[in-house]
């Protein structure tokens, strides 16, 4: 017969095992994150690591903890609301998707930070939530309409609408098009992080982070280089 006691061990010691695998398998591709930021000249203690979370679950935002970072993004607002509450660590978690205004109060009361804001209607629905979060304003280089982001020259009017309505702009975040355009595409956005004294220049992924780093970027969003294949 097997006593209570080992049951337990048996049914706990291949869940803690598989965690402390992806725990170490994570730190590791953090790791080599942090090596490529370091052979672009810069120093990773410069720049913020946030674990783009999207389609993993809860186990791997423990794994990110672990491994020593603070942030998590969610693109979308269905998923951030049900993981979030299964995670027992603290981390930021913040909404990267394209921003449906029937979603946005939802959002704020599940999330620490909208990074993707590019419209003053969301500004405005923002403004009569009950818990106002802090944002990033997305721009889009690329001038497809299928794509989430405001022009860089609205970004004026943005910044002038989001102040009126008291929000916190942290700074602007942007997804780079593939290919050799993405290189100024940073460049830009840097300059105007600059231009209007913002904090946050959120820019470059797993696949773009060196020309990412290499014009400024002090924020990047990494999932498949930390977490592997989806």
């Amino acid at each position: 017969m097997i006593s209570p006691s080992t049951s337990v061990a048996m049914t706990i010691c291949p869940a803690s095992s598989a965690e402390d695998d992806l725990a170490t398998r994570v730190a590791l591709n953090l790791s080599l994150i942090r090596d490529r930021i370091i052979a672009t000249g810069r120093s990773p203690d410069d720049i913020s690591v946030v674990a783009v979370t999207k389609t993993f679950g809860p186990e791997h935002v423990a794994a990110a903890h672990a491994a020593g970072l603070t942030t998590v993004g969610e693109n979308y607002a269905q998923e951030l609301a049900r993981k979030r509450p299964f995670v027992d660590v603290p981390m930021v978690w913040q909404y990267l998707g394209a921003l449906q205004t029937n979603k946005i109060h939802q959002l704020c009361a599940v999330s620490d930070l909208i990074a993707s804001v590019s419209r003053v209607k969301e500004l405005e629905k923002i403004a009569t939530a009950s818990r106002r979060v802090p944002i990033y304003l997305q721009i889009d280089f690329t001038g497809r309409t299928e794509r989430n982001g405001a022009r860089l020259e609205d970004l004026p009017g943005l910044l002038s609408r989001a102040e009126q309505l008291e929000i916190d702009v942290r700074g602007l975040m942007t997804v780079a098009a593939p290919g050799p355009s993405a290189a100024a595409s940073f460049h830009d956005l840097r300059a105007a992080v600059d231009d209007f004294g913002l904090s946050v220049c959120s820019m470059g992924m797993t696949e773009d982070l060196e020309a990412a780093c290499e014009q400024g970027s002090n924020e990047i969003r990494v999932g498949r280089g930390l977490f592997g294949q989806r």
